[in-house]
């Protein structure tokens, strides 16, 4: 929604602002299909030739997310934090052949099952069940340190990729101040080939061809640019969640005593979704 506003916002100003100080908007308006078309073609065209359809499926996708904001709220990371603890105590309590079971299938886990958010994240089911599948094929030989070694390489893999359409969207608004230099000058082309023409007709055409630059800088600066600071705030911040898997893996696999794995879960969420540690104590007690 906040996206949305922004837009809106910079639109006003931008031509609220222009019509105060006396300007008008017809010249702006004739110029604007083709400016557009120029600058929005070029555009579309050099990101399709950049990427691969995955990857403009993942543009796609993170303009999305500028609109819908982060997945995971504050209960997503009690929940997290409960399920992981849950398989943990089953580990530590029954042993690695009542675990086996749950990650080897986790679609038909009763524990998994509490959980269905959690389940949509492919990426977070396979962190916790590829990470203690590993635990229970070692028998409890595994030094916890390696093990977070192979979480972290996991966890840096996906954000890379995760975080990846954000930076095509930043490469985009760089290249429209360019694009609408592009279209200026094309403008420019044509009105030189009309040199002839009275003066009021060529400051029309001039004033026409600047629209392109001027569209190329409020594109790049006041709408994609923007844009793909959001997106990839937006990721990284759901990104949090994998490193509380981590946390507590980590955390039971060290021996350390619950309050600590309460800790070492809550410490990496942000303040804004950061559960009360009564909550995460009280929820782990009872589970």
């Amino acid at each position: 929604m906040l996206a949305a506003a922004g837009v809106v916002i910079v639109i006003i100003m931008v031509f609220g602002s222009f019509l105060v100080g006396g300007g008008s908007l017809g010249v702006i308006l004739r110029a604007l299909p083709l400016e557009m078309s120029i600058i929005g073609g070029a555009a579309v065209g050099a990101t399709v030739a950049g990427h691969s359809l995955a990857d403009l499926k993942a543009i796609g996708g993170a303009v999305k997310r500028v609109f819908k904001g982060p997945i995971y709220n504050k209960q997503d990371y009690l929940d997290t934090i409960f399920l992981v603890s849950k398989l943990m105590k089953m580990l530590k309590a029954e042993g690695p052949v009542a675990l086996e079971p749950h990650i080897e299938n986790p679609e038909t886990s009763a524990i998994f099952s509490e959980y269905p958010k959690l389940m949509q994240d492919k990426t977070l089911i396979h962190l916790i069940c590829d990470t203690l599948r590993l635990v229970v094929v070692s028998s409890g030989t595994l030094d916890p340190h390696a093990v977070e070694d192979v979480m972290d390489n996991a966890i840096k893999t996906h954000h890379h990729e995760a975080v990846r359409p954000a930076g095509s969207l930043q490469t985009l608004a760089d290249s429209l101040p360019a694009l609408g230099i592009v279209a200026a000058v094309l403008g420019v082309v044509k009105t030189m080939a009309s040199i002839d023409q009275p003066a009021a007709v060529l400051g029309g055409m001039i004033g026409a061809a600047l629209v392109g630059t001027f569209l190329g800088v409020l594109l790049a600066y006041g709408i994609v640019g923007p844009f793909a600071n959001r997106a990839k705030t937006v990721i990284e911040s759901d990104a949090a969640i994998y490193h509380v898997v981590k946390q507590i893996i980590i955390a039971w696999l060290h021996g350390h005593p619950l309050p600590l794995v309460i800790e070492a879960a809550r410490s990496g969420i942000a303040h804004a979704n950061q559960p009360a540690f009564a909550d995460v104590f009280d929820g782990m007690r009872t589970r």
